[in-house]
């Protein structure tokens, strides 16, 4: 077995209230030392401007024109027009010496903006709620703000569209001046001397959408940003193949979120162009069909959706084509088990019968990458086997600018891992004690710590916060890892989402939940208890066609939304759930398939039985909700998270008829 990291530091050993911690493990890519950035790069300005002048006609930027109303193909901006375009709204955003908010195309152009002149900006999401956002630019003491027209109403400064003159009068009765996009623009200049930047400024504020508590702004400086972008560089480089001026990413994850931002200022880096989706969820597929790129990103909650379709459409699709579906999956599964690379393990089967779902991301996706949270491991391995193109899952942080893990490209080993450190990280686990997890034992487990050069520099205002994680040089992650024996780590818990029953048992719920979402009633699931309660209930998003399809079996009446408060559907659902978690397999339809039984194929992936649940972790009850947990209701983060107090307010009196 190959292994990809070598150890640079022995174990530390438990000194009272101090726990063990095991050594410090980089990536093969780093042994002889992290990756340090070349001289001449001070600011992620000068992958932008270098690009420019590599390729000045070259498309950067690209969005869907909309004509009568229907939205065309994608319209491209230059490099060099976005470069002009930057310098402009650079210029007139000095001129009132202020620093600004951003988002979406026009946004990137912002970023850049503010890279060209040293200027800190502090991106939002825009479901983070008013009170979030009125948070956010008061700590952040914000003096410019370039927002949607949509989002005027809330909060306005500099409008990416056009305003109406009731809408400037608005603002300027509250003694704040508002301007449109153009309007902004022509008051910047082309001529304007850049200011001189160093790698140790700031170069971002990103506040963190946070599960709990108000957002933290998370200082990210010049250096730290550059090094993640040529660090995903170099392993491109070493496993794969890098960006080119060829290759186009979809962008459609929030541009607040550090994994698009990185991932856009690589593609900047590359010389590669960028496309924007329209920012209609209804619309996102056709979107990426009409752009065919060869870039995707996703966070396992759009390749779950994804999965879950292909899947539907697979057993709709008749026994014939079940069973070829089948053959197919499991003789490709078993090339890329004995480690053969994606384009050769089954190339005529991609052609015959994986090309339809490889037409799905638009036919010319050649990099996938998953990231924000761990992908369900029978998801990463269907995406592998049926899309036709690597797929590298990775695990970082806001606080370490993104990716500090990454699984390497073509090691089909890795699957169910997030790979191994980065080239700028280190890392090593540290005893959790009261979880049980032991950094020095034989398989050792414990909570991730880093120490490296894309780290950031501490929370705003926030000392208290940066002393808390930031302990002796290392950063305290909070999510629990296990060594994986060819050195890539796999996320197993989450050290803050422990709670202790009335009985003294504590429970880590993330992990509950992930064995309970194994059932395929289940869309979305909350779990919860509390030190006053012996046992847990839940929160679940029944699958609305296997609700219906109960309902039809069993003779109730009723729409899905009245099916979620049927006793009897409810009863269904529970009884399922404890079910599966009592079950020492994952319910996996390829392997539950009659086909693989009767020609006698076998995976070694992932057959080791799974531990079932205790008593205690059973559900006693659960409350079904018609309504996937959103932003809206501010339930979830922009990468679907759970955000665990809100939930518990929104639902506390469904919870209390349960107890």
């Amino acid at each position: 077995m190959s292994v990809y990291t070598v150890k640079v530091e022995d174990l530390r050993a438990a000194t009272g209230e101090t726990p063990s911690a095991g050594p410090v493990y980089r990536c093969i890519y780093a042994k002889d030392g992290l990756m340090e950035l070349p001289p001449g790069y001070e600011s992620p300005w000068d992958f932008f401007s270098e690009s420019v002048k590599r390729n000045p006609k070259n498309p950067a930027l690209g969005r869907r024109q909309i004509i009568d109303g229907k939205a065309a193909g994608y319209s491209w901006i230059s490099y060099q027009d976005a470069y002009n375009s930057a310098l402009r709204i650079a210029s007139a955003i000095t001129s009132r010496s202020v620093n600004p908010l951003k988002t979406n195309l026009s946004g990137f152009i912002i970023s850049q903006a503010c890279n060209s002149n040293g200027i800190t900006y502090v991106p939002l999401y825009d479901t983070l709620g008013a009170n979030a956002v009125e948070f956010i630019i008061n700590h952040a003491e914000i003096s410019i703000v370039f927002v949607q027209e949509s989002k005027l109403p809330a909060v306005s400064i500099v409008s990416f569209g056009k305003l109406s003159e009731s809408q400037k009068k608005e603002a300027m009765a509250q003694g704040v001046d508002c301007f449109s996009w153009e309007e902004f623009s022509s008051m910047g200049s082309l001529d304007d001397e850049l200011p001189a930047k160093r790698k140790t400024d700031i170069c971002t504020i990103m506040y963190t959408s946070g599960t709990t508590g108000e957002p933290k702004g998370v200082i990210l400086s010049n250096g730290a940003f550059m090094s993640e972008v040529l660090s995903m560089h170099q392993l491109l480089v070493e496993t794969d193949k890098p960006g080119t001026e060829d290759d186009s990413y979809f962008s459609f994850l929030p541009l607040a979120h550090i994994f698009d931002q990185i991932i856009e200022t690589y593609c900047i880096y590359r010389g590669s162009s960028i496309g924007f989706w329209q920012g209609d969820i209804r619309y996102l597929i056709e979107d990426l069909l009409v752009l065919k790129p060869t870039i995707f990103c996703g966070v396992p909650r759009v390749y779950d959706r994804i999965y879950t379709g292909i899947m539907a459409k697979i057993s709709s699709g008749g026994a014939v084509r079940k069973a070829l579906f089948d053959y197919a999956y499991y003789y490709k599964l078993r090339n890329l088990e004995k480690g053969m690379q994606q384009d050769k393990s089954a190339p005529l089967l991609d052609k015959l019968v994986f090309d339809k779902i490889k037409q799905g991301f638009g036919g010319r996706v050649r990099l996938m990458l998953s990231g924000a949270a761990p992908l369900p491991k029978h998801v990463e391995e269907f995406l592998r086997v049926t899309c036709c193109t690597v797929l590298s899952q990775g695990y970082g942080l806001t606080e370490s600018c993104g990716g500090c893990f990454t699984s390497i490209a073509n090691v089909y080993s890795m699957i169910g891992t997030v790979g191994v450190p980065m080239t700028t990280i280190e890392a090593r686990l540290e005893s959790v004690p009261e979880m049980g997890y032991d950094a020095l034992g034989s398989v050792p487990r414990g909570e991730i710590c880093l120490r490296g050069n894309t780290l950031f520099s501490g929370y705003h205002k926030r000392e208290d916060l940066s002393n808390a994680v930031l302990v002796d040089g290392w950063f305290h992650t909070g999510d629990i890892g296990e060594w994986q024996p060819d050195g890539a780590m796999k996320i197993i818990d989450r050290k803050k989402n422990i709670f202790k029953l009335s009985q003294g048992e504590y429970v880590a719920v993330e992990s509950i939940e992930s064995t309970y979402s194994r059932c395929p009633l289940v869309t979305s699931i909350w779990v919860y208890g509390n030190s006053f309660e012996s046992f847990l209930v839940a929160v679940v998003v029944p699958d609305k066609m296997a609700i219906e399809e109960w309902a039809a079996k069993n003779n109730e009446s009723g729409d899905y939304e009245s099916l979620c408060k049927n006793s009897n559907a409810r009863k269904y659902v529970l009884d399922e759930l404890n079910s599966e978690a009592q079950k020492n397999k994952v319910r996996f339809y390829l392997r539950n398939s009659t086909f693989l039984r009767r020609f006698s194929f076998s995976s070694n992936v992932d057959d080791k039985p799974l531990a079932q649940l205790r008593g205690f972790e059973m559900l006693k009850a659960v409350h079904l909700e018609p309504v996937p947990f959103d932003f809206e209701r501010d339930l979830i983060t922009p990468t679907f998270k759970l955000k665990r107090q809100q939930l518990l307010k929104y639902y506390k009196v469904p919870l209390l008829h349960l107890a």
